[in-house]
């Protein structure tokens, strides 16, 4: 049975980099197609894909969220990490990692957009409030 598992601080301080790990059981990341993905939904808003790593190692990010973000991933612990910089109370959410499948058919493989369709996610985390405050 896949579940996973978000985990990491509730409370992080503005301008500080926020870390979440999400852990996965019951399927390797590795295993070929699959997407592994954080999502976030704030408070009164719909949910925001934000990024993904893919079973080769690929990250790809949401163009709005790039530049602060980084997402790894540990095999040997079967965990993907998301990093977020410079962190403001804008981003007080509740986090979630997810998984999809996906073969890119297409003749530029796959991007982003390909990704952030949240309906084609099987998997989720129960979510985690993280609150950006002084």
């Amino acid at each position: 049975q896949v579940q996973l598992q978000e985990s990491g601080p509730g409370l992080v301080k503005p301008s500080q980099t926020l870390s979440l790990t999400c852990t996965v059981s019951g399927v390797p990341v590795v295993t070929i197609h699959y997407y592994w993905s954080w999502i976030r939904q704030a408070p009164g808003k719909g949910l925001e894909w934000m990024g993904a790593i893919a079973y080769s190692g690929t990250t790809y990010y949401s163009p709005s969220l790039k530049s602060r973000t980084s997402i790894s991933r540990d095999t040997a612990k079967n965990t993907f990490t998301l990093q977020l910089r410079s962190v403001t109370p804008e981003d007080t959410a509740v986090y979630y990692c997810a998984r999809r499948h996906w073969v890119a058919t297409g003749l530029y493989g796959t991007s982003w957009n390909d990704l952030a369709d949240l309906d084609e996610y099987d998997y989720w985390g129960q979510g985690t409030q993280v609150t950006i405050s002084s």
